[in-house]
């Protein structure tokens, strides 16, 4: 029997992206999966488009919030739904390969391994490949990971029936860094990394990420309100950061050969 796998994927006026998002989980060659969709009072057809797969697949499951609630709350909904032995989470702008979930589940149980990622793809916002691959570090420490976030969401997976359910705080962004950050310190061991590249990663023109000055203040959050850090030790934690974004993070982005 395979594992059961719970797909999370928070919603918010998506009808540009949310058919192909959704047709790379249905095209998926792992076939044991559930998709919870969470609505976060979208105001166009997104709901529309969602109703057409729901009644095509039994699998597929759309949670909707009456008020606009904002993607930590809206993934912790579809979380405490979920009914999956693991985890995992595909936003609503992102594509995963055909193989994702196959692949990955392979290979956690192989290595007995509790949470894991995997390297990732670039595309723009159109869907055009930027030829730019986002490297996965092979294993992945509680402290290193305190660094700065390592694991692309669209790639994460844990293993909840050994964790329980890992549920992330209230920030508008970096949420999920510490969602990751507790699953790797309730496991006890190192997350570990595929080298393989499993999914497509959508870089929008007007995310607060691409924002460097306001990404900086959600860095901070995470360790200061999500962490509990006093503002001295925030700000600590800030400098390694920043010499740990630019010194190594950077350079798992690397250019690849167009096909």
């Amino acid at each position: 029997m395979q594992p059961l796998v719970s797909i999370i994927t928070p919603m918010y006026n998506s009808e540009k992206f949310i058919l192909k998002t959704i047709n790379s989980v249905v095209n998926q060659t792992y076939s044991n999966w559930e998709l919870l969709l969470i609505d976060d009072g979208s105001t166009d057809n997104t709901i529309q488009i969602v109703e057409g797969f729901k009644q095509k697949y039994t699998n597929i499951k759309l949670l909707q919030n009456q008020t606009n609630l904002g993607a930590s709350k809206s993934r912790n909904k579809g979380i405490l739904e979920a009914k999956g032995d693991y985890i995992a989470f595909l936003d609503a702008d992102d594509l995963w390969k055909p193989n994702k979930l196959d692949l990955q589940i392979q290979f956690m149980q192989t290595h007995n391994c509790y949470v894991s990622f995997s390297s990732y793809e670039q595309i723009d916002e159109s869907g055009k490949p930027l030829y730019k691959l986002v490297q996965a570090l092979p294993k992945l420490t509680y402290n290193k990971y305190l660094k700065t976030n390592y694991i692309g969401n669209l790639t994460g997976m844990y293993n909840a029936k050994t964790l329980g359910k890992i549920t992330s705080p209230d920030l508008r962004k970096r949420q999920d860094w510490l969602l990751w950050l507790a699953a790797i310190k309730k496991s006890g061991k190192p997350a570990l990394g595929m080298q393989e590249s499993l999914a497509y990663y959508r870089v929008r023109d007007n995310s607060i990420s691409s924002n460097k000055i306001e990404m900086l203040k959600y860095n901070y959050l995470v360790y200061k309100k999500g962490l509990g850090f006093s503002t001295i030790k925030s700000l600590y934690r800030m400098l390694i950061f920043l010499w740990e974004q630019f010194m190594v993070k950077s350079k798992l982005i690397v250019s690849i050969k167009k096909k």
